[in-house]
C-alpha cells in the first residue's frame, strides 16, 4: 500500500509542478511589461516588446492574439510561433452583467 500512496504522491507532484513551469512560461500582453514580454517571446526582443507596449497604450488591451500582428515589426509568423505562449486578459476582471440581467430569487419551491 506504501508503494500505491508513494506512486500517487508523486505523480500529483509532478502535475503540479509541469502546470507551474507552462505557467510561468506564458505572459498576458494586456498587462506584462516590455522586459517580461522579452523574456517569454519568441523573436521579439526589447524593441518589438517596447512596440507591443506602446500599441497597447495607443490603442487599448488586445482582443485577441491575431491583433498583435498589428504592432510595426510583428507579423503573422511570430504570432503563430508564440500563440501558446500568450495570454488574453487572464488577469482582468469578470465584466460586469447588465442592467436587468441579475438573477432574481424566485422564491420558495
Amino acid at each position: 500500500m506504501k508503494s500505491f500512496a508513494m506512486r500517487l504522491k508523486s505523480l500529483l507532484l509532478l502535475f503540479v509542478l509541469a502546470f507551474t513551469v507552462h505557467a510561468a512560461n506564458t505572459v498576458d500582453i494586456n498587462t506584462a511589461s516590455a522586459e517580461e514580454m522579452d523574456k517569454v517571446l519568441v523573436n521579439i526582443g526589447p524593441s518589438k516588446a517596447s512596440a507591443i507596449v506602446k500599441y497597447r497604450e495607443e490603442n487599448g488591451p488586445f482582443k485577441s492574439v491575431e491583433e498583435l500582428a498589428l504592432v510595426k515589426g510583428i507579423g503573422m509568423k511570430t504570432v503563430e510561433r508564440n500563440r501558446d505562449l500568450i495570454e488574453i486578459g487572464t488577469r482582468m476582471a469578470p465584466a460586469k452583467p447588465a442592467k436587468g440581467t441579475e438573477l432574481k430569487s424566485v422564491g420558495k419551491r
